[in-house]
């Protein structure tokens, strides 16, 4: 039998056996000759293939054998691995006998018998469908019969892997409906549930309208009879005796007693009359709202109703969580009737965040060379009490400016109180917290310097950062200590009453920004050039209680609104809120553009300000992902690089507890602006 006739006999064979185990029988399967199903031999045990190739293999180069050479001494290799290797050394590999390339002759029989064993290895490790189509490529001769159960067999296996890949899209599709349901199911009971929430919070809303409109009235009654009362007991001359007795007549004590009474049947007639009185009191509401600042703050809503109805959400959902552990239902005992602490939260947020709505500049500082390079501000910071205020950058010079003067007096009139002059340019500026005079620099050479403003001298400098010194900030509760970051990759914490650093913190990347925490005098904030935030106990500096990760580029500034909120900027154009305590992520801040430059970022309890590599300043409420005010420094006509955008805000500062902020640009502008509505 030819080697074609047996291939396809061998892919019968093949193809028979998986349908008998399947328990199929094919039509016309019993015909094929038994011999066919036999054609090929079985597969060599790998060990024995194993020891065939060994045998096949040059001694040289450890393959199988190709265009074979044999020796004089009756070894036989590759003829390019010889003739190589007696170019190096005349001698056999294998006896070391003295040879030379005339002594090589061509192998013929072995190179056929490895012919026919490579072809034999490609036949064995073919599949059906090679050994198939190899024997129709040769020509092999086959019956009518054997094609027919051939094709029988053919068409029963398409079926099969038809039927399969069916029953598997049905699956897979069947999977994802389910899938599917059961989240527009959870979907859906949430969407009940917060329908549930609104409902019950319209509830508490309206009924405290309704106590608010009662209380209203009673105070209203209250100061009427008051008014009468008073009225009654001034007593007309006519009615006062004329020897000076004063003694008042029957009649205007009754009268005042029915004063008495008819105000307090009045008191009582409006709780009566409360419920059906919130109709006039919804009118009167509607005439309010349409007054303008009504109306701007329902705009203010409207303009960012998703990120105000997501903080709404998250806050009723956690509430409902908490009431549902019942260790924790007398924490959120409702403060006042029907008022939950996050639904209590929330209208704190709500009102806070719809009182202001733009920026209005209140008094602006402008440099005599408006177009120097040198003007850049990179640090303002107001003083313990806010009355003063001190700007530092590139011009090497601290000056401190009293800030009543320069909100009540002209532009013109405004001077520095104090100036002093640093080595360097000046990075960043703290005040001291307690001493209030003492403010803290850093600088392009690396060196921190404490100075003291009634004197205008430095009191101390501290010169063990090896390059520039970014940041530095006192402690708030403890006077002597403060710390400061460098591109060294170094934090160092420093007494005032030591002359050598007494805490050093070795990191990887550069440090941009370093932050006491506020109510610590051993926690501290770190921002690098790694992207993250390293959050540190300096009683144990041998790793950082928590990393905050999340920004994409180098964090420029790190700030705390609270001992628990930390914000950090970062060249990434975001800003980020984490809770320090439970080391988790609360909100992305997005709207501002920062690529590269430091652009300033200050905080209070309830706002995060940033500047923009578009000349404007950012205001943001802590619970609100987009802006919530902003503000552009006014172009200048004269200035070559405007066209260019090259301007951009350098430093904010809040005062504290005040809507007041204080930017600074890269022109030196400093401008005084507040929060209106």
């Amino acid at each position: 039998m030819e080697e074609g006739e047996s291939s396809v006999g061998d892919f019968v064979s093949a193809m028979k056996s998986e349908n008998l185990s399947s328990g199929e029988l094919a039509p016309g399967a019993a015909a094929v000759k038994s011999e066919q199903l036999l054609a090929l031999p079985p597969p060599l045990p790998a060990t024995v293939e194993k020891e065939e190739d060994k045998e096949m293999m040059c001694p040289i180069c450890m393959q199988i054998m190709n265009d074979v050479f044999l020796t004089a001494c009756g070894h036989s290799f590759c003829y390019m691995c010889i003739v190589t290797h007696l170019q190096n050394k005349r001698a056999c590999p294998c006896c070391s006998v003295c040879l030379t390339v005339k002594q090589l002759y061509p192998n013929f029989l072995l190179n056929k018998l490895l012919m026919k064993t490579s072809a034999l290895q490609i036949a064995r490790r073919a599949t059906p469908l090679e050994q198939l189509s190899q024997a129709i490529q040769q020509g092999s001769e086959v019956s009518v019969k054997e094609l027919e159960s051939l094709l029988s067999l053919l068409m029963d296996k398409k079926r099969k892997m038809e039927q399969e890949e069916a029953e598997s899209s049905l699956r897979i599709m069947l999977e994802f409906l389910q899938f599917l349901r059961k989240r527009k199911v959870e979907e859906l009971n949430e969407v009940e549930n917060d329908l549930q929430f609104i409902k019950e919070d319209i509830s508490t809303v309206e009924k405290h309208r309704v106590e608010l409109y009662r209380a209203r009235h009673r105070y209203a009654a209250k100061m009427r009879m008051l008014v009468n009362y008073s009225s009654a007991v001034t007593v007309p001359p006519s009615l006062i005796d004329k020897q000076g007795s004063g003694i008042v007549s029957g009649s205007s004590i009754s009268q005042q007693q029915g004063y008495a009474a008819s105000d307090t049947s009045q008191n009582r007639k409006a709780d009566a009359r409360a419920p059906e009185n919130v109709h006039r009191t919804d009118s009167d509401s509607q005439n309010s709202d349409q007054s303008g600042l009504a109306t701007a703050r329902k705009r203010h809503i409207y303009a960012q109703l998703d990120d105000i109805q997501g903080y709404y959400l998250q806050k009723r959902r956690h509430c409902t969580k908490q009431s549902h552990r019942q260790e924790e239902r007398v924490a959120n005992v409702i403060n006042r009737e029907g008022y939950c602490a996050e639904l209590e939260d929330f209208q704190s947020v709500l009102s806070t965040f719809t009182q202001y709505s733009r920026l209005r500049v209140v008094a602006e500082l402008r440099p005599v060379d408006l177009f120097h390079s040198a003007n850049v501000v990179s640090s303002i910071e107001f003083d313990r009490d806010d009355e003063f205020f001190a700007t530092a950058g590139v011009s090497r010079r601290i000056k401190v400016f009293d800030f009543s003067s320069v909100v009540n007096e002209p532009a013109d009139a405004q001077r520095p109180v104090v100036e002093m002059s640093s080595r360097s340019k000046l990075s960043c500026l703290s005040w001291n917290k307690y001493a209030k005079n003492h403010i803290a620099s850093s600088d392009y050479e690396g060196i921190v310097t404490i100075w003291d403003v009634s004197s205008r001298q430095s009191v101390v400098e501290y010169e063990e950062h090896e390059k520039r010194a970014w940041s530095v900030d006192f402690s708030h509760t403890d006077p002597s200590m403060l710390v400061s970051g460098s591109d060294d990759c170094k934090v160092k914490v420093w007494c005032t009453k030591q002359e050598a650093s007494v805490i050093s913190i070795d990191m990887k990347a550069n440090i941009c920004s370093v932050k006491y925490n506020p109510q610590s005098s051993f926690h501290i904030a770190v921002g690098s050039a790694d992207n993250h935030i390293h959050y540190y106990d300096l009683r144990n500096i041998k790793q950082p209680l928590h990393i905050f990760c999340g920004h994409h580029k180098s964090v420029s500034y790190v700030k705390f609104l609270s001992n628990n909120e930390l914000a950090s900027a970062s060249t990434d154009g975001t800003l980020r809120l984490w809770d320090v305590k439970e080391n988790i992520p609360l909100r992305n801040y997005r709207g501002h553009t920062n690529e590269k430059n430091f652009v300033g970022l200050a905080v209070n309890s309830e706002y995060i300000a940033c500047g923009s590599e578009t000349n404007e300043v950012f205001v943001y409420h802590k619970a609100i992902s987009k802006p919530a005010a902003s503000h552009k420094f006014d172009s200048d006509q004269n200035d070559p690089d405007e066209d260019m955008g090259s301007h951009f805000i350098s430093s904010v500062c809040w005062k504290r507890e005040s809507p007041t902020i204080l930017t600074a640009n890269s022109q030196g502008i400093v401008q005084v602006l507040v929060l209106t509505a």
